[in-house]
């Protein structure tokens, strides 16, 4: 099946009824009036396409994939994916060396690791910022995560590995690349809590980035060889009755949804299986398994919920771990993008865009004045950190401070 037949199938764009409830809830519309908006980007704009590719526009490169529009639609459209499909299929345009860089984290991760100190310093003078916005056009006001200089695998093997044995039952961690080269500490939190729970962990053989910045940056042909890889590695754990838990909602999301949908790779023997820590732990708790948590632990938590997992309907799972911590004072955000939606946000074009998108949400938590935010996704995490005063934590982080 092509492409133009598997849009036409699946994205099911004929059953649009022009109610532009996806227009409303977009929240690029209303901050850049370059953007034609997902109504007339996705359905109005397929039908067009389809009959002649003259009618694709490079202004598709605007949406942010936030997966809004499709949370909203009340016919279920797949409006993004349209759009992300169009993109691929008849983009032109080529990815820049800034786009390429941004989107393969794996390769800068590796190059970055043994020097991280470094890349660290110099990634955050005010002279690097001003070339790679003159020459890179990566934005100057954009606050780069910082590299570990151990990464999480190989803390894994040399403090981890030995001890999961002991467990009877096991899961399988995809850890992401922000997890190996950026934060192995949620890495660890993540195993410390998966312990508590009576579960040994096993690392995937032969991970790879899940591809969602390649997605994003046309470089559709590296993500779907990702995809065939990670695909691969998933069933050899999934075979062995493992479930494959992640810490990222938007690898979670992309594994589950865009590698069928974009990059027509075949994950339903393992789709099932994919699922995010926070609901494999919430449904350990709801059926009856106990952790011990410590007696003095105290916080006001506001959790902003991802715009993937919002796509997953799974948000309430990560509230409901926080909500079972004793001490947590849960105060849920209302829904709103943060703005940042992966790579978009570094891009110079798109800053003040991605700000402006964010600032609802930011001000919600200037308001809310918590001790600090949770989330699910990394992306969230430096854009909320870069824009408030206030730190964010993955729930899995909270939830492993808590326990005894």
């Amino acid at each position: 099946m092509t492409l133009q037949e598997y849009t036409a199938s699946a994205h099911n764009f004929e059953e649009c009824m022009k109610c532009t409830v996806c227009t409303a809830y977009c929240p690029v519309v209303p901050v850049n009036p370059l953007y034609p908006g997902p109504k007339q980007a996705g359905p109005d704009g397929e039908r067009l396409r389809l009959k002649d590719p003259f009618f694709f526009s490079e202004t598709l490169k605007y949406c942010l994939n936030c997966k809004r529009c499709e949370v909203a639609c009340p016919s279920d459209v797949k409006v993004a994916d349209i759009i992300q499909a169009a993109r691929i299929k008849y983009s032109t345009s080529k990815p820049k060396l800034r786009d390429m860089m941004l989107a393969s984290t794996d390769f800068m991760g590796s190059l970055a690791r043994p020097f991280a100190p470094i890349v660290n310093g110099v990634l955050s003078l005010g002279v690097t910022k001003a070339v790679l916005d003159g020459f890179m056009e990566v934005d100057r006001h954009r606050k780069f995560p910082k590299y570990s200089f151990r990464g999480f695998e190989g803390w894994f093997k040399r403090k981890a590995a030995s001890s999961q044995a002991a467990f009877e039952k096991k899961v399988a961690y995809f850890h992401g690349c922000y997890v190996n080269y950026n934060f192995p500490t949620l890495g660890q939190d993540f195993v410390k809590v998966m312990n508590a729970l009576g579960y040994g962990v096993e690392l995937l053989k032969d991970e790879k980035c899940c591809g969602v910045a390649m997605i994003a940056n046309g470089m559709s042909d590296k993500a779907r060889k990702n995809a065939v890889s990670n695909v691969q590695a998933l069933s050899e754990a999934v075979s062995r009755g493992l479930k494959v838990l992640t810490s990222s909602s938007t690898c979670t999301f992309t594994m589950r949804d865009e590698y069928p949908e974009l990059l027509g790779v075949d994950n339903s023997a393992v789709r099932d299986s994919i699922i995010l820590a926070t609901r494999f732990i919430f449904e350990e708790l709801e059926n009856g398994v106990k952790l011990e948590f410590k007696p003095d632990f105290k916080a006001r938590i506001a959790y902003h919920t991802p715009c993937h997992l919002e796509k997953l309907g799974w948000g309430v799972f990560s509230k409901g771990v926080l909500k079972k911590i004793p001490g947590v004072e849960l105060i849920p955000l209302d829904s709103a993008c943060c703005g940042i939606a992966g790579t978009y946000g570094f891009k110079k074009e798109n800053y003040e865009a991605s700000q402006a998108i964010g600032k609802p949400l930011f001000d919600q938590i200037e308001a809310v004045a918590p001790d600090f935010v949770a989330c699910d996704c990394e992306t969230c995490k430096w854009q909320i950190e870069m824009s408030t005063p206030y730190k964010v934590l993955n729930p899995i982080s909270v939830l492993a401070a808590a326990l005894a």
